[in-house]
């Protein structure tokens, strides 16, 4: 399966039904607590950093989406008596319009802003992270993010999305049909598939510094630590 980076998703398009687009950020949930594998991440990449921090660790999640991954993590800070402050951040309008139907959290900051603005208000976040960005974008968009989360970042850069896979795709075509109804989840998630990076791929383009690595199931983690 090779790559196609010309396919757009339907909740990337202006005139997607908004509908389906809340029922798609709604759902959001649910897909990343079952196949985005952050759970594991944070026993073993997240907590152990945040414990490290002297002063109140801050969290960056570029490209927020629905802002499940954060409130996600959120929780899993308190449960281990870490208090922390998250950011959210997407340059889509309608993903802060959908965010700020719910319920407010003062610990949680969602912002209409790109990553480059972010950057020019000499921002810094102990730990930078997205999760299924990467695919959205063309190959210099990448790099250019990866430069900006490096340069927004004091410890940590976290990037995670799905590794390109025949069976994969077939997986996700066979059952995400039943779980997922009335939004994008499935359309978007097959063309997510065919827009993803191989790790050899992703290996090959990035800066060296930044390393990637699988994860189960069809997952691929990009991490750059600054404190090694």
């Amino acid at each position: 399966m090779e790559r196609n980076s010309a396919l757009v998703e339907w909740m990337d398009k202006p005139d997607c039904d908004p509908d389906l687009l809340v029922n798609t950020y709604r759902q959001f949930t649910m897909i990343n607590k079952l196949l985005s594998g952050w759970g594991g991440i944070y026993r073993k990449i997240i907590r152990p950093l945040l414990l490290s921090c002297s002063t109140t660790p801050s969290i960056l999640d570029i490209g927020c989406g629905g802002g499940d991954i954060l409130r996600y993590l959120k929780q899993r800070c308190e449960a281990d008596g870490i208090e922390a402050r998250f950011t959210g951040i997407d340059p889509d309008s309608r993903s802060m319009d959908y965010l700020s139907g719910l319920p407010p959290d003062p610990a949680i900051h969602y912002r209409n802003i790109t990553s480059s603005e972010l950057l020019s208000e000499g921002s810094k976040f102990d730990l930078v992270l997205s999760n299924h960005l990467m695919h959205h974008l063309t190959d210099s968009g990448l790099l250019q993010l990866l430069k900006e989360s490096d340069l927004l970042s004091k410890k940590m850069v976290l990037f995670s999305d799905i590794e390109r896979n025949r069976m994969g795709y077939s997986l996700f075509r066979m059952f995400a049909p039943l779980l997922f109804r009335n939004s994008y989840i499935v359309e978007d998630g097959l063309i997510s598939i065919q827009k993803s990076y191989k790790k050899k791929e992703l290996s090959s383009l990035i800066p060296e510094e930044f390393g990637v690595e699988r994860k189960f199931p069809f997952r691929i983690l990009l991490i750059k630590d600054k404190t090694v």
